[in-house]
């Protein structure tokens, strides 16, 4: 989780509809909007997985944003965190650990095709592991900057 935190010249009402006309129901978006009692706005912005195949290409982000009406005249505290989503990092352990069953599996049953299942399991892992992270990183920032065109900031 990454945090990104920045100050707008407008009040959240106004970034909301902006931020509601640029990504509502429009390139794949999912964009999801609660208003808290305490003077403060909460949204999510998430990209669509429609086909199976997109779950390996398709950016796997999750933004949550809180904003913040301050007591400076018309400025807003934006605080936007980015997740990974679940199904992602569910991904991750799951290879993790039936290659460690398998090794696990191969040490208790004294066979070699755990060892060799385990080492096969845990050689792909690894360099996906390394991708996601990349990423991970590749989308935080398409983000930060599709956030900066439509905030204009």
């Amino acid at each position: 989780m990454k945090a990104w935190n920045f100050k707008l010249k407008s009040n959240p009402q106004k970034i909301i509809k902006k931020l509601d006309s640029a990504l509502g129901s429009v390139n794949g978006f999912v964009f999801n909007v609660e208003n808290d009692n305490n003077n403060s706005v909460t949204f999510k912005v998430r990209k669509r997985i429609l086909y199976g195949f997109q779950t390996i290409l398709r950016n796997h982000i999750i933004a949550n944003g809180k904003m913040t009406h301050t007591d400076t005249e018309n400025e807003t505290d934006v605080e936007i965190t980015f997740n990974q989503h679940f199904l992602n990092t569910l991904e991750i352990y799951i290879f993790l650990i039936l290659g460690l069953l398998a090794i696990i599996f191969g040490i208790i049953s004294n066979n070699t095709t755990g060892y060799i299942f385990g080492s096969i399991f845990l050689a792909v892992e690894i360099p996906f592991l390394i991708f996601v992270q990349k990423q991970f990183a590749r989308n935080i920032q398409e983000y930060k900057t599709l956030f900066t065109e439509i905030l204009e900031l």
